[in-house]
């Protein structure tokens, strides 16, 4: 069973004023299924914890979608199960680049989204950590 999405709207839509193309809803609703809590993804490997080289909010916020890709792979599903995102980053400068990019893996998903402009992250070069959850359907 597909989830219901109410409300869907696009950021674009929502926030004229910034060069955003995110498609979220206002809520979705699940039934049934297999829950998969993700971790908050940050710009590290998932395999040896090697952050990426990289400051550039764009490189790290594809990194940390990558992650979350690949986590809801391995646990069965796929970007279309993801439901919520909360988005945390370090500077709001960085916003556009960053939901710019994560937009790219939530094309026509329409999760809901929370984001939050944080003083840091566990680690400082870190500036983005997305943390989601998934609903896999039976």
């Amino acid at each position: 069973m597909a989830h219901t999405r109410i409300r869907k709207f696009n950021t674009s839509d929502t926030y004229p004023e910034q060069n955003l193309d995110n498609d979220l809803c206002q809520a979705v609703v699940t039934q049934g299924g297999k829950t998969v809590w993700l971790r908050g993804q940050c710009p590290q490997n998932l395999d040896d914890a090697v952050n990426l080289d990289s400051h550039d909010p764009v490189e790290q916020t594809h990194k940390v979608m990558q992650n979350i890709k690949q986590l809801i792979e391995e646990a069965g599903g796929g970007m279309e199960h993801l439901v919520k995102v909360v988005v945390y980053i370090t500077d709001v400068r960085h916003r556009e680049a960053v939901y710019r990019t994560m937009g790219e893996y939530i094309k026509g998903v329409h999760p809901v989204s929370t984001g939050l402009v944080v003083q840091a992250l566990a680690r400082p070069e870190w500036l983005v950590e997305i943390d989601g959850t998934a609903v896999i359907p039976e």
